[in-house]
């Protein structure tokens, strides 16, 4: 399993390409190869996975009844935009304009990339600042709330 760690602070340059930080690249060893996926998040941002990890997401929403309303609409929300992404020669890639736009992303924008677990999310960094400024007041409260094995995965994942 991949478990990708840090924040890195990058700039979109005038085309829309990303220089992936060297110590992000790093803990993508594969990733020439392999490539990426970028989709977008839940909240305003972009999400890059390892392309094994999109494969196995994707495995995940085959296994959803299409004939259920929710799931068609879920699985049709959630793969909009998806893009498959390869680095240049210069280790950069080019994020699709309109992924950027749908999360109010432009172009010379500075971002955070946040690596959690085995995804990078991608922010605008006066998005993801703005994030922390709601910051919970007792975060020991939340940590007991959501780790105190109330809400975990039976499967272990």
């Amino acid at each position: 399993m991949v478990q990708l760690l840090g924040e890195f602070d990058c700039k979109l340059d005038a085309k829309g390409r990303l220089m992936v930080p060297s110590n992000l690249k790093k803990q993508l060893p594969n990733v020439e190869q392999e490539g990426l996926v970028v989709n977008r998040g839940f909240e305003k941002h972009l999400v890059i996975y390892p392309k094994k990890v999109w494969e196995g997401i994707v495995e995940d929403l085959s296994k959803l009844n299409p004939y259920e309303q929710k799931n068609r609409e879920f699985i049709r929300y959630f793969t909009r935009g998806a893009t498959e992404l390869s680095l240049d020669a210069t280790g950069r890639v080019n994020l699709p304009k309109s992924l950027l736009e749908s999360v109010g992303i432009s172009i010379n924008t500075e971002l955070v990339l946040a690596c959690q677990f085995d995804k990078i999310e991608v922010w605008s960094k006066t998005a993801y600042d703005a994030l922390f400024d709601q910051e919970p007041e007792n975060f020991a409260s939340l940590a007991e709330e959501v780790m105190g094995n109330k809400n975990r995965r039976d499967d272990g994942k």
